[in-house]
């Protein structure tokens, strides 16, 4: 199991954090741009579109990695437009890889 405790001391250490990103998500490339910035940083994890609209995932790594992943999050890729992240501590974690999941 993955130790997801940052070191107080200096911001290190591996995270998983739960990400649900709501505004223009699907149907705009949203969850393949994900998938290939998470690979890009070594994250494992995943990502998928809800029923809801909004598109979740769970991000995996050291911590200024992971949050350099949901600031680029904002962003998204061209045709995005990101309203909000609601972030929370993962209660998941020990993936091999970062992966796109079919919609829940």
């Amino acid at each position: 199991m993955t130790d997801t405790r940052p070191d107080p001391q200096t911001g290190s250490g591996n995270i998983s954090v739960h990400a649900r990103i709501e505004g223009r998500v699907q149907g705009v490339w949203y969850r393949a741009w994900t998938v290939e910035e998470a690979r890009k940083r070594d994250l494992t994890g995943w990502v998928r579109n809800r029923t809801d609209g909004t598109v979740e995932a769970v991000f995996c790594g050291p911590v200024d990695v992971v949050q350099s992943m949901i600031t680029a999050c904002y962003d998204g890729p061209p045709h995005a437009r990101v309203d909000k992240i609601h972030e929370e501590p993962a209660l998941e974690d020990g993936f091999d890889i970062f992966e796109k999941r079919p919609t829940a």
